[in-house]
C-alpha cells in the first residue's frame, strides 16, 4: 500500500494549473454574465473534463506513477499513455480556450485576439497555426512523436536528461495529443476539418501504428531496447518482461481508445447520413458514383 500513498512530489505544473483553473473560472463568470442560462449551463458542464484533463496530467507527473517510472519501463508507458491519451482527450473536450480569453483583465483577451488574427508580426504564429492545425498533418505529428521517443536513442537520451524528458518529451506529448484530438471532438472555437470517412482513416491508422509498435517490444523483441532499465537496482522484473507489459498496456490502451472513437465517429457518420446504408455509401465514396447512375436512368 505504500506504494500506492507514497513517493507523491511536487512539481510547478501544480502551481500552473491552480492558476489555469482559476483564470478559466474567472472566464466563465464574465461569459455568464453576458450568456443565455441553457449556454452557461454548458460551458460549466464543459469546464468538468476541462479540470479532469488538469488533475490527469498531475496524476501522471507527480503521483508515485512519476516516482517508479525511473524504475520500470511498464510504469513509464502508462505515464506516457495519460500524456498523450488522457489528458488531451479531457481538455479538448472541456473546450476551455474561450474562457481563458475571457478571463484575461480588462479588454486584453479581445485585443490579443485581435493582435493574433491580423497583425502582421504575428503571421509566422499564424502560420506555424495554421499548418500543424491542418487535420492530416496533426495525424502525422501524433504517429511521429510515439514513434520517435520509443526509439532507443531518443528514450535513454530523455531519461538521463531531466530537461529533455520534461519539456521535449512529455511536452511533444501533450501537444500533440491535443493536436490529435482536435481533428475527432468538437472543441469551440475549433472546428473539426476531417471528413467522417477520414477520421476513420486517421483512427485506424493510429491504431495499426501502436499495434506495430508494441508488437515490436513484445514479440519480436528478444532482449531489452532501452539500456536505462538494464541495470536497476531492486527491480523485481528483467528488463525484457518490463518491457514486454509495457507494450501490453501500448497495445491494450489502442483497443481501449480506438474503438469507441471509431464507434463514436460510426454514430456521427448514421446521424448525418440517415441510415447505415447511406453511410456506408459515403465511406466507400459511392454517393457520387450513385447519383449519376440514377441520373442516367431518367
Amino acid at each position: 500500500m505504500y506504494n500506492l500513498t507514497d513517493h507523491w512530489s511536487f512539481d510547478p505544473f501544480l502551481i500552473i494549473a491552480l492558476v489555469l483553473a482559476g483564470w478559466h473560472e474567472a472566464g466563465l463568470a464574465k461569459l455568464a454574465k453576458k450568456s443565455r442560462p441553457e449556454r452557461t449551463r454548458e460551458r460549466r458542464l464543459r469546464s468538468l473534463y476541462f479540470y479532469g484533463g488538469l488533475v490527469t496530467l498531475l496524476f501522471a507527473v507527480e503521483s508515485p506513477i512519476d516516482y517508479w517510472a525511473d524504475s520500470y519501463f511498464f510504469m513509464h508507458m502508462i505515464q506516457h499513455l495519460l500524456l498523450m491519451f488522457g489528458a488531451p482527450v479531457l481538455i479538448v473536450a472541456g473546450a476551455p480556450w474561450q474562457p481563458l480569453l475571457d478571463g484575461l483583465p480588462g479588454r486584453l483577451g479581445k485585443k490579443a485576439t485581435r493582435e493574433v488574427l491580423s497583425s502582421g508580426w504575428t503571421r509566422p504564429i499564424r502560420m506555424i497555426g495554421g499548418f500543424v492545425l491542418r487535420p492530416w498533418v496533426s495525424i502525422f505529428l501524433f504517429n511521429a512523436v510515439m514513434v520517435f521517443w520509443h526509439l532507443p536513442g531518443p528514450f535513454d537520451l530523455a531519461y538521463r536528461n531531466h530537461l529533455v524528458h520534461i519539456w521535449l518529451m512529455h511536452g511533444s506529448f501533450f501537444i500533440a495529443g491535443i493536436l490529435f484530438w482536435l481533428q475527432f471532438l468538437p472543441s469551440l472555437p475549433f472546428r473539426i476539418r476531417m471528413s467522417r470517412p477520414a477520421q476513420m482513416g486517421a483512427l485506424l491508422i493510429t491504431n495499426v501504428e501502436m499495434w506495430v509498435l508494441a508488437m515490436a517490444m513484445s514479440i519480436l523483441a528478444t532482449t531489452s531496447w532501452y539500456s536505462v532499465y538494464a541495470h536497476v537496482r531492486g527491480s523485481a522484473l528483467s528488463p525484457l518482461a518490463d518491457q514486454q507489459i509495457g507494450a501490453a498496456f501500448l497495445w491494450v490502451c489502442g483497443d481501449f481508445w480506438a474503438i469507441p472513437a471509431m464507434l463514436f465517429v460510426v454514430r456521427k457518420l448514421i446521424a448525418e447520413d440517415g441510415d447505415v446504408g447511406s453511410a456506408v455509401d459515403r465511406m466507400l465514396g459511392r454517393r457520387a458514383s450513385r447519383a449519376y447512375q440514377w441520373a442516367g436512368r431518367q
